[in-house]
């Protein structure tokens, strides 16, 4: 979160038997570290957070800031529905060495407002290291408005936001509300062109873990002024963004990695694999960007 402007949100891989594969997952974060990003984050809703245990979520932290610690930034996704969870992960997370910690807006018991404020409020406190909140009530039911968002960006050490409500106008809200050296990220590859114009720096992206670098270029563009060359990227990658999301996440990219050789072995139910469809769907976006070969 110091500079960085595309941060790979990571899979987990799984051994056959369904642990994980720490090793692998070892070796991904390289990869992506030479492919573009300036940082990933580990065991968010890419990476199958809410069916990792307490001690495999530490486990990954000390094995991937082992790996790349120094090289790229590692942020810690260490928020759920249970603010005391929430502070105990953030501080054993902080012990393994990571950079910074992401925390989610709680799912299921679906707070108020207020709610949302004090359980951030609670974990910002007992961490010294930068917060990234996270907003994605597609998935958690809730939304955190801006103008709470704002109030918590007040805290020292929250200081940044992966918005992926999708809702252009809330994101410029944002921008107008919070500090200026806040970090608003996209969570949403295929609205990272359209939040730059309103005022993110980045992405926290899936497709990266495919074209870190031509995402890397896009967002350059942008920032240098050439709108031209980002939009012919961004329309250019389009195809893959939506592919990616042709059924529940991280399924289709842990499927495309497998298909152009990167381990990352099962998916933990309740996700399961892609239908022959979707496979195929996928194959043909893959041999497309000239991933696999055309037959």
């Amino acid at each position: 979160m110091k500079a960085g402007q595309l941060f790979t949100a990571m899979v987990t891989p799984m051994k056959p038997d369904g642990s994980v594969d720490y090793r692998q997952a070892a070796f991904l974060a390289d990869r992506l570290a030479d492919t573009g990003s300036d940082g990933v984050v580990v065991s968010g809703t890419t990476g199958e957070a809410p069916t990792l245990s307490h001690d495999e979520k530490l486990n990954l932290f000390r094995e991937i800031v082992n790996a790349v610690g120094g090289k790229t930034e590692v942020i810690a996704g260490t928020g759920s529905y249970d603010t005391g969870a929430s502070i105990r992960l953030t501080e054993e997370a902080e012990k393994c060495g990571v950079d910074g910690i992401m925390l989610v807006t709680p799912y299921y018991n679906k707070p108020s407002q207020e709610g949302l404020y004090r359980h951030f409020e609670a974990i910002s406190r007992a961490a010294s290291l930068p917060v990234m909140l996270y907003n994605v009530p597609g998935r958690t039911n809730v939304n955190i408005t801006p103008e709470t968002v704002a109030r918590l960006a007040e805290f020292d050490n929250i200081k940044a936001m992966k918005e992926a409500s999708g809702d252009l106008d809330q994101v410029a809200r944002l921008r107008a509300l919070v500090p200026e050296d806040f970090l608003i990220f996209s969570g949403d590859d295929s609205l990272t062109l359209p939040m730059l114009a309103v005022g993110s720096v980045g992405v926290v992206s899936v497709a990266s873990h495919l074209v870190g670098r031509r995402i890397k270029e896009m967002i350059d563009s942008f920032m240098n002024g050439n709108v031209k060359s980002a939009t012919a990227i961004h329309l250019e990658l389009l195809p893959l963004f939506r592919a990616l999301f042709i059924t529940t996440s991280p399924t289709p990219v842990k499927r495309s990695l497998e298909f152009v050789g990167v381990k990352t072995g099962p998916l933990r139910l309740p996700l399961v694999d892609l239908t022959p469809s979707e496979e195929q769907q996928i194959k043909d976006v893959l041999r497309h960007y000239g991933f696999l070969e055309h037959s």
